[in-house]
């Protein structure tokens, strides 16, 4: 069945190939007999030779344009987590103080939690400082 189908979409593609080269030639007759009477029959071949060119310059131009890949655009390196929270605080002014409001009665509430947070944050930052430059 596969193979029915591509021996009948070859023939298929070969009767347009074939009909495409009969209607290039019969136009190639027609504007040589059109160009022969004025300007005699050297230089209507010259005129068919020319918009030939012409033709065939156009799909090579076509042709090169289509292969060549649209410039792709680099994605955007993806944002921290501070910078995506600064962009929604900045966007959402009413929200964030909401947020912030509730972040104070919960800190308010737990001062356990608060106290613990804050000696976490402080531990973590605490060895860098006291920490000497240089080596040993």
């Amino acid at each position: 069945m596969i193979v029915k189908r591509a021996i009948l979409v070859a023939c298929a593609i070969s009767a347009l190939v074939v009909a495409t080269g009969v209607f290039v030639l019969a136009l190639a007759f027609a504007l040589f007999s059109a160009l022969t009477p004025s300007v005699g029959p050297a230089l209507a071949a010259v005129g068919v030779a020319g918009a030939t060119l012409i033709v065939i310059l156009i799909l090579a131009v076509a042709a090169l344009l289509s292969a060549q890949p649209a410039p792709r655009r680099q994605a955007a390196p993806e944002a921290d987590i501070l910078t995506t929270l600064f962009e929604q605080a900045r966007s959402r002014p009413l929200l964030t103080a909401a947020a912030l409001v509730g972040i104070g009665l919960v800190a308010v509430r737990n001062p356990k939690m608060t106290s613990s947070l804050v000696s976490a944050f402080m531990t973590a930052r605490a060895p860098e400082a006291g920490r000497p430059r240089g080596g040993a």
